[in-house]
């Protein structure tokens, strides 16, 4: 039996949660180039003591780390009692792509585990067997109940309302570098099946230089079932500019739940994050990659004074009865993300 036929859906990001789960930059040259290991241990450490003021963060690290993540998230002042470390060695840092996607029982509240597959975005950054075995792991320290996604999925490819409706892009659930012998169709019903949804709404495609091909949380993200927070570009010279134009038009056409249009809100990109003779000739620099915890808003920012604050303000004003925390981002994006990209939340 699939998750939604158990009686399992996909709880919204605001919904109240029992953890935050990281996966901690591990021994591994792909993190960084492995020549900035203080740098993004410090930072890491300051995102979980950020995490820990409004809940439990759980990390997943080989067991020979624990006692130096222990000491530097002390270090940034983590609220020791809400960190919690698991022996579950992994490849890679993005937990929101090959962490457990977890839903939850409509009746009695059980939280469970689905497990997707993960093939690090199309097969781009080898090997990912470690990281392909996070949700198993995790279901299994936590004992939660599994259930198979059937086909290659990762966190940051959704974005949900908690009415029904799951929102995506063609760039990535449709690339042949994922799951090339299914259709559109067969896709759609896998997600309805393994995450309780019951309508899928495609946009096309993502911002430059995103190794994930156009994940949807740089793009546009829920804050309510009937409000989309959605990226514009006003730089006209910018490849984004007309990206986000057709996607924002897409948002403005779709129907919420309420058979109504979503109220659609423009967030503007940063500036172009740029790091000069690195892989990525433009970071893909998203204020939307925020995350939503207990009480709180986590936001990424950019060192873009002006810009940083207008997209604090609006997403206060978003979220009125959270506090946001703008936290600097702009190392962390050297290798593709910021903060929703590296975590995934437990719901309660």
């Amino acid at each position: 039996m699939n998750a939604a036929a158990a009686g399992f859906s996909m709880p919204p990001e605001w919904s109240p949660q029992e953890a935050v789960w990281l996966s901690w930059p591990v021994e591994d040259p792909r993190h960084w180039g492995g020549a900035k290991r203080e740098m993004i241990w410090s930072k890491f450490a300051e995102i979980a003591a950020g995490i820990s003021r409004f809940e439990e963060v759980r990390i997943n690290a080989p067991g020979k780390d624990h006692a130096a993540i222990t000491a530097i998230c002390n270090s940034a002042k983590a609220v020791p009692e809400r960190v919690r470390l698991f022996d579950h060695p992994h490849n890679d840092v993005w937990c929101r792509d090959h962490g457990p996607i977890f839903v939850k029982h409509r009746d009695t509240g059980e939280v469970a585990v689905t497990d997707w597959e993960f093939n690090a975005w199309g097969g781009k950054f080898p090997p990912w067997d470690a990281d392909n075995a996070i949700p198993g792991k995790i279901a299994a320290s936590l004992g939660k109940r599994l259930f198979l996604g059937g086909m290659i999925l990762e966190g940051g490819a959704i974005e949900i309302n908690g009415a029904g409706q799951l929102l995506t892009t063609e760039a990535v659930l449709l690339n042949p570098n994922r799951n090339a012998l299914l259709s559109r169709e067969e896709i759609e019903q896998r997600l309805r099946d393994g995450l309780g949804v019951s309508e899928i709404l495609w946009l096309k495609q993502g911002i430059e230089g995103d190794d994930t091909d156009g994940h949807i949380d740089d793009l546009a993200r829920f804050v309510d079932p009937t409000t989309v927070l959605a990226c514009v570009d006003r730089d006209s010279a910018s490849p984004n500019q007309k990206i986000l134009a057709d996607n924002l038009s897409s948002l403005r056409s779709f129907l919420g739940p309420n058979e109504r249009p979503f109220e659609v809100v423009e967030i503007p990109l940063p500036e172009a994050c740029e790091v000069p003779g690195w892989r990525l000739p433009v970071l893909p620099a998203s204020y939307v990659n925020f995350l939503i915890v207990n009480g709180g808003v986590l936001v990424p920012t950019f060192r873009q004074g002006k810009n940083d604050d207008r997209a604090l303000g609006m997403i206060r004003e978003l979220f009125p009865g959270r506090e946001v925390v703008g936290i600097d981002c702009l190392e962390l994006v050297e290798e593709g993300g910021t903060l929703h990209c590296i975590s995934q939340q437990q719901p309660a």
